[in-house]
């Protein structure tokens, strides 16, 4: 190319990259437009006001409170003034439309959501841009300024085509109104399909990531912290301690003193994860205590820790305001009650807010036995305390209280006695037809239990510790928060039997474990009576998806219509899986995988507890080596590789049996 030819396409650049630039800001701005017309950005236009106040420095609280003043009673009008505002802001940015004006009301309109809804552009975290999207805005309208003030119009705008019809029309779109216009010079595509590609490219990112920009937090230390749950930190290995569940014995004579302090220390809430937590007696959930109806107890309470505490003691009738006071660290309260009164009781701080105190491990059991009549004999005495652990990270295996989480009782974990999953690891033992006593208090702080042992029923519940009030013959039996119940099973049969809260989203994150029901010294030999069932009846049948003759070819009907039949109920028919259960396969690393071994391995053989793509998924996928050909998964595993999006290398069947 000559220098003749070169110099108009010199010239062009500024104009086109310009354009570039206005088309691209006004393409993010289409998408902030849709997002103002969705319900939820109208439900929750006040609430933006009112979350930036919060944390405001003195001098700036005027500012927000004249805004929150203003739009509460008129939030229908200023919420249609938004929509109209950003709308016509997006158009313009696109068509080039009063393109000076556009920009300093595009600039000052960007300043003022920065001033209120976004709070000045907090909070500021390390690895994030998080410095307030309005304020970036105003600077890229700053620049578009100053941009147009030094190259006047453009031939890529609409304004260009108004003014050769108006000229007063530059009055408008541009900064200098004696400027004569410029002559659209023509560029090669060779210029044009570069910048028109890199549009296209920024268009596609902004849809593709219009589902995260819906359900992502924004980047924040706390939305980070909050979003790592303890589950996925766990390790694979039991707790190597498992909690003392058994009921210690009485103490004799008209009273026993209780000494309990309060400390700031680290508790395991899951195998390998600790839990800053603020426990009775150094342990979570605190001390047994075990008394017989009628005693003294005589308790003595220290505060060790770093803030206000007290005790509480379902168990007892006394003034609160006297002996469930706070007492400051460093201070101690020393009280008596009698214990009148049968039952499995909850002891727990009364602090404000209680919610706080007691999700942080404030809590523990009292048992107190019934006198006349008493509960008959039982072979083995267990105390389960159920709770509930509401968390956020603090550094790497160390997780703290998450206190929007607890207003929301949405737990991270369920544990019995503290400590999630830890009985299905390590079994609370008894031998067949024995009497087992489970002593079960609900800690909460917020949740019911339904408390249910699989494949036995309840011999007697007795909801208060009076005899008399005896159920029998219960399946389930629910317990709520901040109370206590007693429960006797008699398991006539050797075998494993889980004891669970029944409400299945609270044994899945921790509220489940077993009863090792065998003689000691005996191993469980029995193996389930499995065998292959009987094939259908003919008419019943489906007919087989048969593989075509000769060398493999990927067939994609046959491999939908296998995939269906084998895999869509787990996996669903668009791939997206089922979250916490099974995996999405859209999007796969292993199915992306060039090496299939991986993916293949799992149809042939099943999986669980793998983890995938940073998630351990707990739900069972069954081995379907014994069903399908190799052909057969060749052809599935193909499916997965080319369908929702995946382009993946595609395998053969004799890939498939070297797995086999």
């Amino acid at each position: 190319m000559s220098a003749r030819d070169e110099q108009p396409v010199a010239d062009a650049w500024p104009a086109l990259a310009t354009a570039a630039l206005r088309v691209a800001f006004g393409i993010i701005w289409v998408v902030n437009a849709a997002f103002t017309w969705m319900p939820q950005f109208s439900a929750l236009y006040v609430g933006y006001l009112h979350n930036a106040a919060k944390g405001q420095p003195d001098w700036s609280s005027f500012w927000f409170d004249g805004w929150i003043a203003l739009v509460t009673p008129n939030a229908t009008l200023f919420i249609w003034l938004t929509r109209i505002a950003v709308t016509a802001l997006a158009i313009g940015l696109l068509l080039g439309f009063a393109r000076r004006t556009l920009y300093v009301v595009g600039a000052l309109f960007s300043l003022l959501v920065w001033s209120t809804a976004e709070g000045f552009g907090g909070p500021y975290a390390v690895g994030a841009s998080n410095t307030g999207t309005g304020l970036a805005y105003v600077l890229i309208f700053v620049a578009l300024l100053a941009i147009n003030y030094r190259s006047g119009s453009s031939p890529y705008s609409i304004d260009y085509y108004i003014e050769r019809r108006w000229p007063a029309w530059r009055r408008i779109a541009e900064w200098s109104s004696a400027r004569p216009p410029r002559e659209a010079r023509p560029v090669s595509w060779r210029v044009q399909v570069p910048v028109l590609l890199g549009i296209g490219l920024l268009l596609f990112f902004l849809i593709a990531g219009l589902h995260s920009s819906l359900n992502v937090k924004a980047t924040s230390p706390a939305a980070a912290a909050a979003a790592v749950s303890p589950m996925a930190l766990a390790s694979r290995e039991p707790v190597a301690e498992p909690h003392d569940a058994r009921l210690p014995p009485l103490q004799d004579g008209p009273s026993i003193t209780v000494k309990l302090d309060s400390t700031d220390m680290a508790t395991e809430i899951i195998s390998g994860v600790q839990y800053q937590a603020w426990p009775f007696g150094g342990s979570v959930p605190g001390p047994v205590i075990h008394v017989r109806q009628g005693q003294t107890v005589n308790v003595e309470f220290t505060n060790r820790g770093a803030m206000p505490h007290s005790i509480d003691f379902h168990a007892a009738l006394t003034p609160p305001n006297l002996h469930f006071a706070d007492i400051q660290p460093g201070e101690t309260i020393r009280f008596s009650f009698e214990a009148s009164v049968p039952g499995a009781f909850v002891y727990h701080c009364g602090t404000d807010p209680v919610l706080l105190h007691m999700a942080n491990g404030m809590y523990g059991a009292i048992i107190v036995d019934p006198v006349e009549p008493a509960l008959p004999p039982a072979d083995q005495e267990y105390v389960i305390v159920q709770s509930e652990w509401y968390t956020q990270q603090l550094s790497g295996t160390l997780m703290g209280p998450d206190y929007e989480k607890m207003l929301a009782m949405q737990p991270d974990l369920m544990a019995f006695n503290g400590t999630a999953f830890q009985y299905r690891d390590h079994p609370l033992t008894a031998a067949p037809g024995e009497r087992v006593r489970l002593y079960m208090v609900n800690a909460g702080p917020s949740l019911w239990s339904a408390f249910h042992v699989i494949g036995s029923m309840f011999d007697k519940v007795y909801p208060d510790g009076d005899p008399t009030h005896a159920r029998s013959g219960v399946s389930t039996y629910t317990v709520a928060p901040g109370e206590g119940a007693v429960f006797d099973v008699v398991i006539p049969e050797a075998g494993l039997y889980p004891f669970v809260d029944h409400s299945f989203a609270h044994l899945e994150i921790g509220a489940v474990g077993i009863l090792d029901i065998r003689e000691p010294g005996t191993e469980h030999t029995r193996k389930p009576p499995i065998e292959k069932a009987a094939a259908p009846p003919a008419a019943a049948a489906q007919p087989p998806v048969v593989a075509p003759a000769g060398p493999y070819r990927f067939d994609p009907e046959r491999g939908a219509q296998l995939y269906a039949s084998t895999c869509a109920v787990c996996h669903q028919a668009s791939g997206a899986g089922l979250a916490g259960a099974f995996p999405p396969l859209e999007g796969n690393s292993s199915v992306l995988d060039d090496d299939p071994a991986r993916q293949i391995r799992a149809i042939l053989h099943g999986m669980q507890g793998e983890e995938i793509d940073g998630v351990v998924y707990p739900a069972p996928m069954p081995p379907f080596g014994a069903t399908l050909s190799d052909v057969d998964v060749a052809d599935i595993v193909n499916h997965e590789r080319t369908s929702w999006g995946n382009q993946a290398r595609q395998v053969t069947p004799d890939q498939v049996k070297a797995q086999r």
